[in-house]
């Protein structure tokens, strides 16, 4: 996996162009410009979550005996089944806060939900660099925040079925990369389970 691929993957699954809907709906009943300063900082708190995770999750993972092909495979699976419900989505309103949204629901669990706190600790151990992870988280939210300043004017211009369309298209990408990060974590599981049973196979 590239620095450029992860980038594109974690940008997919915070899932913004298909999620509009949902923002607008829960800010609606708010200016313009409160709506601004509500997304700015419901993402610096997504920001600071997914960060925590990725200096923080491989040492979580060692603790509790989570090996890396383990999180590659529990990984892929997540990313996988959030590429599902993206082709095929359910979209609802049932259940929005009253009150002003304060981490919930934006923060967690819509930018920093489960598919992409995994894909973070998939990278910090990936990586060797420890700040390659959280140069990875900004250069996929600083697009997504552009994204949801820009939500009413989006929706506007490709309207309902543009964004199912654009929701389905990042589901099938992200589907690809899960399957990639399985088989990945697939071999790295023989690898550390199985070594002379894998070398023994590499060299036929």
């Amino acid at each position: 996996m590239t620095i450029f691929s992860a980038i594109v993957s974690l940008f997919l699954v915070f899932n913004v162009l298909g999620n509009i809907p949902f923002y607008i709906a829960v800010l609606k009943r708010y200016t313009p410009r409160r709506q601004k300063i509500i997304l700015i900082r419901e993402l610096f708190f997504a920001i600071i979550i997914l960060f925590l995770f990725s200096f923080f999750g491989d040492s979580i993972l060692s603790g509790i005996g989570i090996s890396e092909g383990t999180l590659g495979i529990s990984g892929g699976i997540i990313l996988l089944l959030i590429a599902i419900t993206m082709i095929f989505p359910k979209h609802s309103q049932d259940g929005l806060p009253d009150h002003e949204p304060y981490i919930v629901p934006i923060a967690i669990p819509c930018m920093a939900g489960p598919g992409s706190i995994t894909a973070v600790m998939l990278y910090s151990q990936t990586f060797s660099s420890i700040w390659i992870t959280p140069f990875i988280i900004l250069c996929a939210v600083i697009p997504s925040l552009i994204l949801l300043l820009l939500a009413s004017n989006i929706k506007y211009l490709v309207g309902e079925k543009g964004l199912i369309a654009f929701e389905r298209l990042g589901g099938l990408l992200i589907c690809f990369i899960a399957i990639q990060m399985i088989s990945g974590g697939a071999i790295k599981l023989v690898k550390e389970n199985f070594p002379n049973t894998y070398q023994t196979e590499m060299h036929r």
